[in-house]
């Protein structure tokens, strides 16, 4: 029967509408949590940006809000994509159901108005849900920046209107942009486009296998060159190789895809062995139409691991740096003969001291032990061609000061106090050392943080630490001083004394003044600058692809269900198919997923190993840097992964003693 076009009602419309827009909640569940956690994601970086109470954190904090804003443009670009992606595949995938709405006698504009209301309700529903879970997820924020400049967290939960507002038009925007273009496409739409538009592909673009084997062989070489021309460090040459990177991609899966069948063509026992064909007549007649998307997917992935890496790496970076000049409270380094009277007469006045050293560093008047240094590692020396000195008596005062433990000095030895990148050389070294009429044995190597990575510091990655008499006559580098303070030295302080210093020395100076307070809290600031905008993008960006990947395997939902209902007809068990489709779904998953690792891990590693040595140690080390942002790319991935193969095996999979062997 069908319904007079006079007979349509708005009221009619609107319950329609909503009966679909649950509907298509419950079916696309998968996108619908993804689009409330895009809406959590933007409410709470948008909040970060508005909140008065991170932005003073630090001077630094004040370029929090350019970054986030730079980075939500992107974030706003893909999860647009992600949208209007989704929103084409549902009304591909509901073309029949909406031709038939024509059939019966709706209007095209009647039936693109469904659409769009339906859709913004789905995304109505999204950013409230959102806009709740985003005020959790800005708190989880806010409590990692206080944790980062070690302040105290209490929980206040509110909302903050500036954020809920910029969210909505972002949201309203990337909605508006999707629906637009569905609207259109239905009231142009004939009802024959609409029946028959899921059947609609993106098609084999590449027919022939010789042709096949060509592209293919030219986009391994194109990823190989392009892994290789990243890593140079030449903006030309490395955008040369992001090119050769997308050739590459869409060259492999466009080729792949549809050569899979070739291959088994030409080794008919591996075609039947198994579940092979099964499988893989499965997963090529998908794979083969969607050689553009795999591509655009895996390309997405490389950049979220990579986006993963470098946040992971400039972390270390700024960690590493910081740690070796926050072992004091307070270091003062003053050369070129400047006196240091001012800055001790406004430590005096202004900083209460607990304990204190003015001391000595002095040059040994050779190089024998940066020699052999360099003739086993990599060793950037700065303003210390000569071997730096320290007294017994000064250097046993700097470990109290710092809070290290008590080491001892054995009569004629000479201690090393060096970076950890260098401890492993230094034990090896077996010279004497001499100073005027005193020859001293190599004794102990020590590797405690001692302010070691600059010009008047103690020394460049290493320094000899000898008896109180061997230093007589020995030429003095610089004078300085370290105290531990009663309470940590304030930024207006640390400004302070570089005032001095500015008023004191004429021209370029290389005196050093570092305090512990001031390095945290340029290690936070900096980390909340790079690393959180960075980790938010490499988030939205996993967060689309798996989502897309997903929506594609679950729409074979009733396509996998007959398949398995007439193979289990056939006499295969339950155990066989659910191997099959575990087979076919690791395939389908893994396939985007190994060039961005293939990819990406060399160039984290390459980009972890460009810091001076001894900054990217311990947790930051460049291979634990690689393993953690995979593990990380990998646990939101696998999230997807389960989500979508245990929703298709519970509907897909016949039930167990449901008929068959």
């Amino acid at each position: 029967m069908c319904w007079p076009r006079w007979g349509v009602t708005s009221v009619t419309l609107s319950k329609l509408s909503a009966r679909n827009a649950k509907r298509q909640a419950k079916d696309y569940l998968v996108y619908f949590v993804t689009v409330v956690m895009a809406a959590a994601l933007l409410y709470s970086f948008n909040a970060l940006t508005f909140s008065q109470e991170i932005n003073t954190l630090s001077e630094g904090m004040k370029m929090l809000p350019a970054m986030i804003a730079l980075a939500t443009v992107v974030v706003v670009c893909v999860f647009g994509w992600l949208v209007a992606y989704a929103t084409k595949f549902m009304l591909l995938r509901r073309g029949r159901e909406l031709g038939t709405y024509l059939l019966i006698g709706l209007e095209n504009k009647q039936v693109a108005r469904l659409f769009f209301f339906e859709n913004l309700a789905v995304g109505g529903c999204a950013l409230a849900l959102g806009a709740a879970l985003g005020g959790l997820l800005y708190q989880a924020f806010r409590a990692m920046a206080l944790a980062l400049f070690k302040l105290p967290y209490r929980f206040s939960f509110g909302f903050s209107l500036p954020a809920l507002g910029l969210t909505v038009v972002c949201f309203s925007l990337i909605y508006l942009f999707a629906l637009r273009r569905s609207r259109r496409y239905i009231r142009k739409a004939k009802i024959h486009d609409l029946i028959y538009s899921d059947r609609l592909n993106e098609g084999v673009v590449i027919q022939t296998g010789k042709k096949r084997r060509w592209i293919f062989g030219v986009s391994i070489v194109l990823g190989v060159a392009g892994t290789f021309l990243i890593m140079v460090r030449n903006l030309t040459i490395a955008t040369a190789g992001a090119g050769c990177l997308i050739l590459f991609l869409f060259g492999f899966f466009l080729s792949f895809a549809s050569g899979v069948p070739a291959f088994f063509d030409k080794r008919p026992a591996r075609k039947y062995k198994g579940q092979n064909l099964l499988v893989f007549r499965s997963l090529t007649a998908k794979l083969a139409t969607m050689g553009v998307l795999m591509a655009t997917i895996s390309m997405i992935f490389t950049a979220t691991i990579i986006s993963e890496g470098s946040g992971l790496v400039f972390r270390g970076l700024f960690e590493g740096r910081a740690a070796e000049d926050a072992c004091f409270d307070l270091y003062l380094g003053v050369g070129d003969g400047r006196d240091p009277a001012f800055y001790l007469d406004y430590i005096h006045e202004n900083i209460p001291v607990e304990q204190s050293l003015e001391y000595q560093v002095y040059l040994s008047g050779g190089h024998t032990v940066r020699d052999y240094i360099e003739s086993r590692t990599v060793y950037y020396y700065f303003n210390f061609i000569q071997e730096p000195v320290l007294r017994w008596s000064d250097y046993a005062a700097l470990r109290a000061i710092a809070g290290y433990r008590t080491v001892e000095l054995k009569e004629g030895q000479y201690l090393f106090h060096c970076m950890t990148y260098l401890e492993e050389v230094l034990r090896d070294y077996r010279e004497p050392l001499t100073l005027g009429d005193v020859t001293l044995q190599p004794g102990g190597v020590y590797t405690e943080h001692l302010s070691q990575s600059g010009g008047t510091v103690n020394g460049r990655g290493y320094i000899l630490v000898v008896p109180d008499e061997a230093v007589e006559g020995l030429e003095v580098h610089h004078w300085a001083y370290a105290a531990k303070t009663v309470q940590p030295v304030t930024r207006a302080q640390f400004y302070d004394l570089w005032d001095i210093n500015e008023r004191t020395s004429s021209g370029i100076s290389s005196n050093a003044i570092t305090t512990r307070a001031q390095e945290e809290a340029d290690v936070a600031s900096q980390t909340a600058l790079f690393v959180f905008p960075l980790y938010y993008l490499a988030l939205s960006l996993a967060m689309t692809a798996a989502t897309i990947l997903t929506i594609q395997q679950l729409s074979e939902s009733e396509r996998y269900k007959r398949q398995f209902f007439l193979l289990q007809k056939l006499g295969m068990n339950r155990r066989e198919m659910a191997k099959a489709l575990r087979t076919q779904f690791a395939i389908y998953y893994a396939l985007p997923a190994v060039p961005p690792v293939l990819i990406g891990a060399p160039f984290i590693l390459h980009l972890a190993s460009l810091p001076e040595p001894g900054v990217m140690v311990g947790a930051s080390s460049p291979w634990l840097i690689v393993l953690s942002a995979l593990a990380v790319f990998f646990l939101v991935y696998a999230v997807y992964i389960v989500l979508a193969y245990t929703s298709l095996k519970r509907n897909v999979l016949p039930e167990q003693g449901s008929g068959g062997q």
